[in-house]
C-alpha cells in the first residue's frame, strides 16, 4: 500500500520543526536552570515537559497529521497516545536527572542519553501503535535501529547542550541541531514502516480519534506549555539580573566569581598595575 508522509506538502514538517525548536529552547533553559537553582527538581519537571512533551511528543503528532495511508482511514487510540506522551516526559525527566545530578559526566552523559534516546525511540513507536487504520504495519529492522541510534546521539547532544551551552543565542543554536535531530529520527522511524491489506476490513472506519480532532488539543497543549515556561524562565532570567546588578559580586561566563573590591582585587592581581602605581 501506499505511504504518504507529506500528505499536507511542507506544513507539517515545518511546523513540526517549529515544536521540536520550541520545545528544545525552553527545556534546556530550563535544565541550565535546574544546574544553578535550589529548586532543582521542579526546573527538572519543567524541562522534562518542554523537551519531553513539546519537542518530542506534540513534534511527533503534528508530523502524523501529514501522514496518510492510501486507501485507508487513520484514528488514533487516544488511552496509547497519552501514555506515549507520559513515556517521553518521565524518561526525558530520568535522563536529565542523571546527568544534572551524576558527579561523573564520562559516566552520566551517555547513560542519560541511552536511557533518553530510548525513552524516544519508545513514544515514537507507541504512538505509531495508538494509530488504527484496519492495515497491517511492518518495520524493517535497519531502519529502526537506525532511528534508535538517532535518538540516543540526539539526546546525548542534548544533555552535552544542557550542561556545556552558556547563552540564548549558544541555547537557540542547540536547540536548531536539536530540532534536526529529533525530526530526522522520527522520519527515519517513519520510513522503516510498510503497510499492507491483511485480513483486515478496509470498509469499517477503526475505533478512536481522527487526526484532525487531535488538533485542537495539540494546539492548546503547546499554548499553555508554551506560555507558562516562557513566563517561568523569563521571571527567572530577571531575577538572576536583578540579584547580580544588586550584588557586588557576580559570577563570569566560567563561573569565577569577580568582585569589585579593591583589597580584594589587589589580592587577586587583577588590579596589578593600579597598585603598583599607588606605590
Amino acid at each position: 500500500m501506499q505511504l504518504e508522509h507529506f500528505s499536507n506538502g511542507w506544513v507539517t514538517p515545518v511546523l513540526a520543526y517549529l515544536m521540536s525548536f520550541i520545545g528544545s529552547v525552553l527545556g534546556l533553559r530550563c535544565a541550565v536552570r535546574a544546574r544553578s537553582s535550589e529548586q532543582a527538581g521542579g526546573w527538572l519537571v519543567a524541562a522534562a515537559v518542554a523537551l519531553g512533551g513539546a519537542g518530542i511528543w506534540v513534534m511527533h503528532f503534528t508530523a502524523m497529521l501529514g501522514f496518510s495511508i492510501g486507501g485507508a482511514t487513520i484514528r488514533y487510540d487516544m488511552p496509547l497516545t497519552l501514555l506515549s506522551a507520559a513515556i517521553a516526559i518521565v524518561v526525558v525527566l530520568i535522563g536529565l536527572a542523571i546527568a544534572v545530578r551524576g558527579h561523573r559526566e564520562a559516566i552520566a552523559l551517555p547513560l542519560g542519553g541511552s536511557i533518553t534516546g530510548i525513552g524516544v525511540a519508545a513514544m515514537h513507536y507507541l504512538g505509531m501503535a495508538a494509530m488504527n487504520s484496519g492495515v497491517s504495519m511492518e518495520y524493517g529492522t535497519g531502519l529502526v535501529l537506525l532511528s534508535l541510534l538517532i535518538a540516543v546521539v540526539a539526546a546525548t547532544a542534548a544533555l552535552w547542550f544542557m550542561l556545556h551551552v552558556k547563552g540564548w543565542a549558544n541555547t537557540i543554536g542547540a536547540a536548531l541541531i536539536m530540532g534536526v535531530a529529533v525530526c530526522g529520527m522520527h522520519y527515519t522511524g517513519m520510513a522503516a514502516m510498510s503497510a499492507h491489506h491483511g485480513d483486515h476490513d478496509m470498509t469499517s472506519v477503526p475505533e478512536g480519534v481522527a487526526p484532525v480532532e487531535l488538533l485542537t488539543p495539540l494546539l492548546t497543549t503547546v499554548a499553555l506549555v508554551v506560555v507558562g515556561l516562557v513566563v517561568l524562565v523569563g521571571v527567572a532570567e530577571l531575577e538572576v539580573r536583578s540579584t547580580a546588578a544588586a550584588n557586588p559580586e557576580r559570577e563570569s561566563g566560567d563561573g569565577d566569581t569577580l568582585t569589585t573590591d579593591p583589597a580584594t582585587l589587589a589580592v587577586s592581581g587583577r588590579e596589578w598595575p593600579r597598585q603598583r602605581a599607588d606605590w
